[in-house]
Formats: structure tokens, sequence, C-alpha cells
């Protein structure tokens, strides 16, 4: 709310916050049950709502205000003493479980303040957080009609309008705990339709399987082989070119090999370089070998938004699946991750499939297909779409993609101010909004030739981010990867990053590494 010099009115003073939150309270009482005087309701309902004006003054005002800390770093420590964590026998008094919610909130990391860039998550919509209150409150699980009707068809709407976006009329999917889990689903979907006997005989029916990766792709690959009894032996790596993209002639090198192939993954935006895997190229091998072709675009699908820059996933549309996470570029909130596959034969049905007759009872009195809780290996199942859905009505599709094409701009902002400025190296040219780069302090400069190069520079991103995270100025994550030491993954995404964020962010690296 913008300050104002006028004294305030009557009608102002009734409309703030706290006699909005007092509103709550009061609009609430008379509704309960006269035979039901109650039951803690109103003492209930006064507690939240002045916990949601605490969480709204320090979870939300204070989380997206620069001129705030990022975090109050705490050794674990004294982290654990200041919150009190313990449980006892006996509950605390009102004003100290408003204490503990401001607590929590006060020593949590926010993740959407805009100088936030330590994940492929960050900021805030407050339309998808209004979707996210309104899921808690209403504590639904979405398996059934009768339980779920609202987000039933909403799921159905918004799951149909992402495979519009990736470019199939018809198809089917599920919102899914995670990009991971998406995954996961990829491969069992994939292997079920290679070897249906699987559901049934286990492993026992199967050859030796193979799965096939880059060397970037995510770590949920191989975790899903090792979770589906196929094994981490048998995930296959194929090489990736220097930009960090999957290479087809090593795919199939890699095919070749041996072991009796069914699933092959690739990858829309690599979790650290923000690599895009040639995906017309790689669906050719998979078509002419009958491979399931999976694309793993929980990071990068946004772009399919974005008309300027979809074509780093162009071929998409000839995948048998899609992962896709809108909680991570689309700031959704977490969690939002969609599973998708243009198959038609209700393969994720019958693959996850257990007919438990107290839930998908076959003589309802409405169409049983709405009851889609057994296409999921989950029984209770929250509620993801409502989030994603009130977002895109309220910002529309233009909208999204103009928050899209925003951070390409930011990121290639970024990048263009790092060549101006001395110390800072980038790993390689951006493909996306991953912008990744060694700080080099004054005292490393001019010496790549010495021996000790490499290993006095490894040690540059941890301290500097040591510092950063200590003084709560920011968040970045570094990592080595391939060969390379430590350097900085900075993500540039959030609708609430400006290009003075982003001027800080530089001026900050400056002034922690300095004397390094």
């Amino acid at each position: 709310v913008a300050p104002t010099n006028e004294p305030s009115s009557p009608r102002s003073h009734l409309s703030s916050p706290e006699h909005k939150m007092n509103d709550v309270v009061n609009g609430c009482n008379g509704h309960h049950d006269d035979g039901h005087p109650g039951s803690g309701h109103e003492e209930g309902q006064r507690f939240l709502a002045e916990a949601f004006r605490a969480i709204v003054e320090e979870a939300i005002c204070k989380g997206v205000d620069a001129k705030e800390k990022v975090c109050e770093w705490q050794d674990p420590a004294d982290l654990s003493a200041l919150l009190d964590l313990d449980l006892r026998d006996d509950g605390e008094s009102h004003d100290q479980l408003l204490r503990r919610v401001r607590d929590v909130a006060k020593y949590s990391v926010k993740t959407s303040h805009p100088r936030f860039f330590n994940q492929l998550f960050a900021g805030v919509d407050y339309h998808a957080l209004a979707g996210r209150v309104l899921t808690e409150t209403l504590n639904t699980s979405q398996y059934t009609y009768e339980v779920a009707p609202v987000f039933v068809l909403m799921e159905s709407v918004v799951l149909q309008k992402l495979r519009s976006l990736v470019g199939w009329r018809e198809g089917d999917g599920i919102f899914c705990p995670g990009g991971s889990m998406s995954n996961m689903f990829g491969m069992n979907v994939a292997r079920f339709r290679a070897f249906p006997g699987v559901k049934q005989q286990g492993m026992w029916a199967l050859p030796r399987l193979a799965v096939f990766t880059s060397a970037e792709s995510h770590y949920s690959v191989k975790k899903s082989a090792s979770f589906l009894g196929i094994g981490t032996d048998n995930v296959f790596i194929v090489k990736v070119d220097k930009r960090g993209c999957m290479v087809p002639e090593d795919l199939v090198a890699k095919i070749e090999d041996g072991a009796e192939p069914f699933f092959v993954s690739a990858t829309s935006g690599t979790t650290v370089q923000g690599a895009f895997d040639p995906l017309d190229r790689i669906a050719d091998v998979c078509q002419e070998r009958g491979l399931w072709m999976h694309v793993d675009a929980a990071w990068g699908g946004s772009a399919l938004f974005s008309k300027k820059h979809k074509h780093l996933v162009k071929g998409i549309q000839r995948a048998d699946s899609v992962a896709w996470n809108p909680h991570k570029m689309l700031t959704t909130g977490l969690q939002c991750s969609v599973f998708l596959t243009k198959d038609t034969t209700n393969l994720l049905k019958q693959c996850h499939c257990a007919n438990a007759t107290y839930l998908f009872q076959q003589d309802k009195f409405y169409d049983i297909n709405l009851d889609t809780g057994d296409k999921t290996i989950q029984c209770g199942r929250k509620v993801d779409c409502l989030k994603l859905w009130l977002m895109w009505k309220a910002v529309g599709t233009k909208g999204l993609a103009e928050r899209v094409d925003r951070a390409f701009a930011n990121a290639r902002y970024l990048a263009e101010e790092m060549e101006k400025r001395e110390g800072f190296e980038l790993v390689g040219e951006p493909q996306f909004v991953n912008v990744c780069f060694w700080f080099v302090p004054p005292s490393l400069r001019g010496k790549k030739n010495s021996a000790d190069y490499s290993e006095q520079l490894s040690k540059v991103a941890p301290a500097i981010k040591e510092r950063m995270v200590k003084r709560g100025t920011m968040m970045v994550g570094y990592q080595p990867l391939n060969g390379l030491v430590n350097f900085f993954r900075m993500v540039v995404h959030s609708p609430q990053v400006s290009q003075k964020d982003l001027d800080f962010f530089l001026d900050e690296i400056e002034h922690l590494g300095s004397d390094l």
C-alpha cells in the first residue's frame, strides 16, 4: 500500500488489515450449530486470524522486501534453542503460539525475496498463493469426484491446456508430487508398455533392461531406476557436448551395447547449465527402435509459453511423455508438477491401478471415469492444480509468456554485465536463464598457469557463499561439474527480480570476494 500523509478516515481505518482480520473472526460467529456450541471454533478462528496477520507481515511483506534479509542465519544448536523445538505434555498459550509463528517465519529462508537465486524456484505469485491457502483450507484428497468434484474437473482442464502447449491434441496425465516422481512415472509406464507382465510377475518376467540419459540429466533418473528395481548400473550415461546437450551419436552407440533398451530420458533445461537436448534427433533414434522417449522438461518446459524461445524445445511433441514443473519458472509455488503423456489407451491407469473397492466402486451414480486416483501410485493426493489454475486465470497465457520472456531478458542482461566486469568469467554462453560463472578474486587474476590455480579457484565460491548467507544479503548456489571446479549457478526467473537486483548481486559478489 502506498504511504499517504492524509489523516486516516473512519472508512480507511475499518479497511485496515487488523480490522479485516477481526472481521474474519466476527464473520464466523453464529455459524456454529446450536447443538455444538463452538467446540473451540471461536478461539481457533481468533488464533488463525492473528496468525495470518503475522504470516502476512513476516513471511510475505518482509519476505519480498529487498531491504530485509534473505535469511537470519543461525548455527543449528543456536537455532534449535531459539525455536524451543521440544514437544511437551502441556500446550502453550495463545501469545506463545503466535510467537512461534513469527519465529518460524523470521528464521526461515525467504524464497520469495528478490535476491534469492539459490534454487530453480523463487518469487511469489499472489493469486497462486491464494490458491495454495484455499487448497490447505479445503483439505481434500484428489482421488475421486465425490470428495473433490471441483478439482477433478479443474485438473482435467489444466492438463489438457498443458498438453496442447506441448503439441498434443489428445493424451493423459496427472499432477505429481514433484518432477522426480513425474520422471519415475515416465519410466514405469514405459516399462509397463514394453513388458505388461511386470505388474503381476515383477522383475522375474524381465530381461536386463537399459535406460539412457545424458551426463547432465537430473539424478532422479538413477533414483527411479533404483526404486523400480532396474538398477543404477543399467542407466547408461550418454555423452554431452560442451554446452551440456546430449550427443545423439553416442546415444546410438550406447543403445547398441547389449542390454534390452526401452526408455530414453532427454532433458529440456538441465539443472546446472540449463542445457536443452536435441529432441528431434533423439526422437529419430527412439522412433527407429521403438523406444519410449521421455522429456524431463521440469525446468525448461515453460519455454513453451514463449513464441520467442519455444524453439529450445523443438521436437517435444514427438515425445511419449513429458515432466513439467510449473512451480519453477512460472512461480506457482511448491509443489506443482505434472506428468503428461500422449498415450490414449489408458496406460497410466493400467500401469498403476489397484482397483480399491472402498474408493473406486464401479456402481457409482456418476461417471466413474472422473475418479482419477488410480492413475497414480498414491492413495491420498494433494490438490496441486488450483494454484496454477487461479494464477493462469489472473494473468492469462499472455501474462505467463511475458514472465518467461522477462526471465530470458534478465539472464541476458546479467551475462552482458558480467562480461564488462573484471573477475567474472562465464562457464559458457547461457542457453536458458541459468548463468554459470566463476568469480576470480584479485589475488588470482593473471595466474591461470599457476600449478594451484584450479585448487585455489575452487575455494572461492564456497567462501563467498558462506559470507553472503551469514550476512543475509542474498543466496546463490554453486557446484563443480564434469571436471570444472566450483562455479556459481545464478538462476534468474522470478518476476520480482529487477535489473537493480542484478546489479546489486554483481556488486555484492565483488564486495564479498575482493579480499580472498
